[in-house]
């Protein structure tokens, strides 16, 4: 079968994959989907250590093929979106209802994969860039059939990191002022979920103005292009003259993190989802945060994968969510290389490939 393979130094596309059947607690799906996040390029670059070889992808919606001893949840025929969050529902963690803090969730890969007989690992317990992939029956979440796969396949991981950092880290209320600095896959959710969560004043700031149209599209009252202003947090001010009660950090970058921080009124949240080199460190003014500010870390929306998934398709098909729309460009998995080099240079919000 086909699928997307780093081996360490490049990542290309075969067609000689081969994966086991589904043990107890197992799902096999059928993928017809997958959006190609910066992650995955993450991975070729190195930003985010990996082994190889390794099969890429992690946002992904299929059909159930298979399924293993004990999984009465779903069925062979359902449609899936798939979560990246292998999480064991049996910790104190999970049993609190933080699943993304389950350790058993967080590396030690699996090898469901081979190729000529050597093993390849499973990239965030997912690797949905091949025809089939195993998860753990927790990270399959049955949605209604009548949505498009190439949209569903974005809630399982933009989708419930954005929205999910809006309505479940920061808890953004009605009323409340918003910054979102980046508006790629990531930030165009955030705004979104600003939206959803009834925030009135939700500020967008890119360096791309061709970003504008999008941005308010997903939620944002006013746009500021980082390119065209000599100073981004000053344009803020003129439209927050206190500050911002969130502001959400969405590129990865440690002077826009601090940036973050510095834009928040009191009592202010900056939350940061763009993730930096592992060894790169911020800075702030620490007396800054004696005025009840708070700095967040974000993993994964702090989702909970099969109430959100669900609750995010059910938004989705009364019109409040948008996923359609997040959906640049399709692609088949043969054009990863262009997919690949479309989303490095940020000419799409997401990238689906097909299958």
């Amino acid at each position: 079968m086909r699928g997307v393979v780093f081996d360490g130094k490049q990542a290309r596309v075969v067609d000689d994959l081969e994966i086991r059947d589904p043990g107890p607690g197992e799902v096999l799906v059928a993928i017809a989907a997958a959006g190609l996040c910066h992650s995955d390029l993450s991975v070729i670059d190195g930003t985010i250590p990996f082994p190889p070889p390794v099969v890429l992808g992690h946002e992904g919606a299929g059909i159930v093929e298979a399924v293993g001893a004990g999984v009465t949840h779903v069925v062979p025929g359902d449609h899936v979106a798939l979560s990246t969050l292998a999480n064991c529902g049996a910790c104190a963690d999970c049993d609190r209802g933080r699943p993304t803090m389950c350790r058993k969730a967080i590396g030690m890969p699996g090898q469901p994969f081979s190729r000529g007989g050597q093993p390849l690992f499973q990239f965030a317990s997912n690797s949905a860039f091949a025809e089939r992939t195993l998860v753990r029956a927790v990270q399959a979440v049955k949605i209604p059939d009548d949505i498009p796969l190439t949209s569903a396949a974005l809630i399982g991981c933009g989708v419930l990191t954005g929205v999910g950092a809006v309505l479940n880290r920061a808890k953004v209320d009605r009323g409340d002022s918003v910054v979102v600095i980046g508006t790629g896959g990531i930030g165009l959710n955030v705004l979104q979920g600003a939206r959803i969560a009834g925030a009135t004043t939700i500020v967008a700031i890119d360096a791309n103005p061709a970003k504008e149209a999008v941005a308010r599209q997903f939620g944002a009252t006013h746009f500021i292009d980082a390119s065209a202003v000599p100073d981004s947090p000053a344009a803020v001010r003129e439209v927050l003259p206190t500050g911002a009660d969130h502001a959400f950090e969405c590129v990865g970058n440690v002077k826009l993190i601090r940036q973050a921080i510095d834009l928040l009124d009191r009592h202010g949240q900056a939350v940061l989802l763009g993730v930096p080199g592992f060894k790169e460190e911020a800075s702030f003014l620490v007396s800054s945060m004696y005025l009840d500010k708070t700095i967040m870390g974000c993993r994964y929306g702090s989702s909970r994968p099969q109430r959100d998934i669900a609750l995010y398709a059910e938004l989705y098909r009364q019109g409040r969510l948008l996923l359609d729309e997040l959906v640049t460009e399709v692609y088949p998995v043969e054009d990863f290389a262009k997919a690949a080099d479309d989303a490095h240079h940020g000419r799409v919000a997401r990238g689906v490939l097909t299958f």
